[in-house]
């Protein structure tokens, strides 16, 4: 395989109903079922993420408690879940034991293999980010991926941002970086 899919954390904690609900997440989390094929990433926090939990969030770096370990809001959303229980996820890797871990990059799969190790073991070299947030997690996978080194590109009709203003801000970080970007970003849904 010379492309590999990376979709960033489809779970209910982002989706509608959850602690930091992105509105149009459950919609994307269904396109995104359509869409997969390699790997999928999952905000995971099981051990202490330290400030990134806050009871006064500034929703740039704390956030409100979100995606522990064991909990619903940590489980893929149920639109997207049989993708990963079919068996069309290869592997699934956990960020954010100890900090926000914002990028997959950042993760590693249960056997304890980081994202880049697991994609250049197997011919790696273009990536596609897609999932929740455009702004946050999507972002700085994104980023990383092509500070790795990987041909990346972000499309944008399969991710959704938080808001307007910061999803531009973040589709600008993505072209200054020579990041591709396909697709147009969902105008963000009104809660």
């Amino acid at each position: 395989m010379s492309r590999g899919l990376i979709v960033v954390d489809v779970q209910n904690d982002f989706c509608e109903g959850g602690s930091i609900p992105v509105p149009g997440g459950a919609r994307i989390a269904t396109k995104i079922a359509d869409l997969v094929e390699q790997t999928a990433g999952r905000d995971y926090h099981h051990i202490d993420p330290g400030g990134h939990f806050s009871q006064t969030p500034d929703f740039k770096d704390s956030f409100p408690v979100h995606c522990v370990a064991g909990g619903e809001g940590s489980e893929f959303h149920p639109h997207f879940a049989p993708a990963v229980t079919g068996g069309k996820v290869d592997a699934v890797f956990y960020k954010g034991a100890h900090s926000a871990s914002k990028s997959g990059f950042e993760g590693a799969d249960e056997a304890g293999t980081p994202l880049e190790d697991w994609l250049r073991a197997r011919g790696v070299k273009k990536v596609d980010v897609v999932g929740i947030a455009t702004d946050h997690c999507v972002r700085a996978t994104a980023l990383d991926a092509v500070a790795a080194g990987f041909r990346t590109r972000v499309r944008l009709d399969y991710s959704v941002g938080v808001a307007p203003h910061t999803t531009a801000a973040a589709v600008n970080d993505f072209r200054q970086a020579g990041i591709a970007v396909s697709g147009k970003a969902p105008v963000p849904e009104q809660s």
